[in-house]
């Protein structure tokens, strides 16, 4: 007997990265000394203030209990605290902030609350593959607006505005970008929100990256009446190296929070009290923090750029957060040269087709990989150079 699985599942398939995971670890199996520079999991350890506190959190009475679906008081004024420092943004900790288990949930919570099917979104191309998969799974149409280098990998509006966005709900963006560590500014931040306002779009503003190697972090939220139409997720798995404790926030205004949380109150029961407790840590740790991070991923990324440039890439001195988008000879199929240089010389390193059609004829090096690891990279094609 078999039993069929949901028509839904036709419109995505497996995540790249996890298939292609598969293939590097049976190699690695097998005996090859197969150096991962493709993805952005941060390789260092988070603050040791966020260790102490998770640790000492676990022996606290009630830690092991169910958690309110909107999180500690205290986390999200924690958050509050912290969109204040940091970006100048002033967000109400009781209303306009929800904090998740990874802002990776957030795209389905969001798509969730705000989708019904049929419905289109925009999506940046190249952009991150989740966007387009989560649009697709909740029975809406992905719409996809053109990044391009010639463009600084900004929206273009003259052809936004020529489109058919009667059906268009949500629209995402994602600066810091990924993949091509596009800054965006505070001039094309004011257009995209009064292009949302006009076509009453839900504009959504992706924010991971904001305090990777990039000396101005802002938030959409930072725009006079963004919060009409703008909602931004965050997270603390690049900034405070804590992927894997799945912590990350939405903000915006009360009526967008509180449709997201009947969606998530629904699909979880609340987030382990230690990991709030390490997440408060984190957000209060000082500015030092993100200067000895920096230090770090400077050196990591120089070492890339001579890397990239023996590939013959050129690249965006330029670019902000954990990537270096690099643009191979042109004519060079990227799939096909990552998979020589994985199988020739142990390198794994993100192919941009991934990305969106507009990635093709790029590659994504990682900084989440040593600093020595990466002249073993070198060493490696200079000897078969």
């Amino acid at each position: 007997m078999s039993i069929q699985t949901a028509k839904r599942l036709e419109t995505v398939e497996e995540y790249y990265f996890s298939k292609k995971l598969r293939e590097v670890r049976e190699l690695a199996a097998s005996g090859k000394p197969v150096l991962n520079m493709a993805i952005g999991s941060p390789d260092l350890d988070p603050p040791e203030e966020v260790v102490k506190a998770i640790q000492e959190a676990v022996v606290v009475d009630g830690a092991h209990k169910y958690q309110s679906y909107q999180g500690l008081p205290e986390l999200r004024q924690a958050i509050a605290d912290f969109y204040a420092d940091k970006y100048v943004v002033n967000l109400n900790p009781e209303t306009e902030i929800l904090p998740l288990m990874g802002s990776k949930e957030g795209i389905m919570h969001i798509s969730l609350a705000y989708l019904n099917e049929g419905d289109e979104v925009l999506i940046p191309n190249p952009g991150y593959p989740t966007y387009a998969s989560v649009t697709n799974l909740v029975g809406a149409k992905p719409i996809f607006y053109d990044l391009v280098e010639e463009n600084d990998w900004a929206p273009d509006f003259h052809s936004l505005s020529k489109m058919d966005l009667s059906k268009v709900k949500i629209m995402w963006i994602n600066y810091p970008n990924m993949p091509t560590g596009a800054s965006g500014n505070i001039s094309m931040f004011k257009k995209i929100i009064d292009f949302a306002k006009k076509h009453s779009i839900l504009l959504v503003k992706d924010n991971p990256y904001s305090f990777i190697l990039n000396d101005s972090p802002v938030s959409i939220l930072s725009i006079e009446g963004a919060k009409e139409v703008a909602l931004e997720l965050n997270s603390l798995s690049k900034t405070f190296n804590m992927a894997g404790w799945r912590v990350g926030m939405v903000s915006g205004s009360s009526d967008k929070i509180e449709a997201i949380l009947k969606v998530k109150s629904n699909m979880d029961s609340g987030m382990f009290q230690g990991i709030q407790r390490g997440a408060i840590a984190a957000l209060r740790i000082s500015n030092g923090w993100y200067d000895k991070m920096n230090a770090i991923y400077e050196k990591r990324r120089e070492l890339i750029w001579e890397l990239a440039s023996l590939l013959g890439c050129s690249y965006d001195k330029t670019a902000k957060g954990m990537f270096v988008w690099a643009k191979l000879p042109e004519g060079t199929n990227a799939v096909d040269f990552i998979d020589t240089i994985l199988y020739k010389n142990d390198i794994f390193i993100a192919p941009g087709d991934i990305f969106g059609s507009n990635g093709k004829g790029y590659i994504r090096f990682s900084l989440c990989i040593t600093q020595e690891n990466i002249k073993e990279a070198i060493k490696r094609l200079q000897v078969t150079a």
